[in-house]
């Protein structure tokens, strides 16, 4: 009996493991948001998390790899460092953009990623464009759909669907402040997401040449840490922040480390080597849902028109590009497809 379900159980095991992956972003991106509003600093907060992050990873990177460890050029090392400068940007300006809007934002536009990665794709003639085909076809119309989702989201908050109401007239220009940070956190938002697509493209070398990807990520967390520092040093003028006495601070730590860096890092890469790059993908979209659930129901957060309508075209654009890949036979590989050289690090940076 237990023979017969070992299959049914394994082929199980990718499906849970992203909605784990998924639920760690989204609570994640929801812990953040409350430290930050306790007055904790995202610079402080990248390199505080960050450098857990690596603490974890190297000695369980080389733990998992002691009998499969390649030379460590000195090549290798400067596309991590520069891959590390692509990640550490989009860090900290997705933390920028989340400190100024929300984490259902944050969230919606994530679903950019792939668009810009598939424009970047192009450009570097990483991807074929054949405009006679249904696929190609598809994959375009959905990243043009896409970038329209993120306008909207963007650019029009509208009318509160769910929670509080701005009634009295001293309250306008609380919400004309609003807007304005939720349009700043947006722009925001969608620059690290550029910057996260940059980061795919220039990963998939990286990990052509060198195969131990933990060690390679636990090295590329090693250089985010060092430059998120730099960056802080110079950004952040008051030496007090440094110091974290909220609770919420120190949790945010921690949890952002555990689990979003090294946890869901460590997930996402397992389920990469077992389904491919596009089943992860697919996942995605479930960050809104997790993210407005949690933050409409235990947060109080307002759920406003914009979200929604503009998160509804981000999903649709999403699974455009999605479908077009899939018609191409990228849905789902096996371990001697060739898309099995693909970036490991494409979930980790936080937006």
């Amino acid at each position: 009996m237990e023979t017969r379900q070992w299959p049914w159980i394994q082929s199980s095991l990718p499906f849970i493991g992203m909605v784990s992956a998924i639920v760690a972003l989204a609570t994640s991106m929801i812990v953040s948001k409350m430290a930050m509003s306790k007055g904790i600093s995202f610079y402080i907060l990248s390199v505080y998390s960050n450098g857990v992050a690596t603490l974890i990873l190297f000695p369980t990177a080389f733990l998992l790899h002691r009998s499969k460890r390649p030379p460590l050029s000195f090549h290798v090392l400067c596309r991590i460092f520069l891959l590390a400068s692509f990640g550490c940007s989009a860090d900290i300006v997705g933390y920028a953009g989340l400190s100024y809007s929300s984490p259902t934002l944050s969230s919606a536009m994530a679903n950019l990623i792939p668009a810009f990665t598939y424009i970047l794709a192009i450009i570097f003639r990483m991807e074929e464009v054949h405009l006679r085909k249904l696929s190609t076809i598809s994959k375009v119309l959905g990243t043009l759909v896409s970038i329209s989702g993120a306008f909207i989201v963007t650019f029009y908050k509208g009318p509160a669907i769910i929670g509080r109401t701005l009634t009295s007239g001293s309250s306008t220009l609380l919400y004309l402040q609003q807007t304005r940070n939720w349009v700043l956190g947006g722009l925001f938002t969608a620059c690290a997401c550029l910057l996260t697509a940059l980061w795919c493209i220039l990963q998939a070398s990286i990990l052509n040449m060198y195969p131990a990807e933990m060690i390679a990520v636990a090295i590329y967390c090693f250089f985010v840490t060092i430059q998120s520092l730099v960056v802080s040093l110079i950004a952040e003028r008051d030496s007090t922040a440094w110091t974290i006495e909220t609770k919420i601070g120190l949790i945010a730590v921690f949890y952002v480390a555990i689990i979003n860096i090294a946890y869901r890092l460590y997930v996402t890469a397992w389920c990469l080597w077992r389904t491919g790059p596009l089943f992860v993908s697919l996942f995605k979209p479930l960050t809104i849902v997790i993210t407005v659930a949690i933050g409409v129901i235990f947060m109080k957060d307002d759920l406003y028109l914009g979200s929604l309508v503009g998160a509804l075209v981000l999903v649709i654009g999403f699974y455009g590009v999605m479908w077009g890949k899939a018609k191409e036979g990228r849905l789902y590989k096996g371990t001697e497809s060739s898309d099995f050289e693909v970036p490991l690090l494409q979930e980790n940076v936080q937006v």
